[in-house]
């Protein structure tokens, strides 16, 4: 069997994440997956920036169980764009093109 590369290689989480998810590793892919089945399970997707959750529209709702996922963020992408989501309150959003930069700072 071939050894799991790029997107599908196991990754270490950091400490919020793994008892979020009830993993220590697990693929980049795997983790956005179940992610966005919390999410959509919840109902935490709203249509504009700090509305209130209705389950539909590109900005995610930061309940109590995301929030300290969401506050490790903070990443310059390649482009230079600052993802800064330390000061994020419990009930303020993030837009959903921000989660890759989420996952990827909560992995070692």
């Amino acid at each position: 069997m071939a050894e799991a590369k790029g997107l599908s290689k196991p990754v270490k989480l950091k400490n919020e994440l793994a008892d979020f998810l009830g993993a220590a590793e697990l693929p980049r892919t795997e983790i956005t997956k179940k992610l966005w089945d919390y999410i959509k399970a919840n109902g935490l997707q709203t249509k504009s920036e700090n509305g209130k959750p209705e389950n539909a529209g590109k900005f995610i709702v930061a309940d109590a169980k995301l929030l300290p996922i969401f506050k490790n963020t903070k990443s310059k992408s390649k482009s230079g764009k600052l993802t800064d989501l330390t000061q994020l309150k419990e009930g303020q959003t993030i837009n959903m093109m921000q989660m890759a930069a989420i996952v990827g700072a909560n992995i070692e």
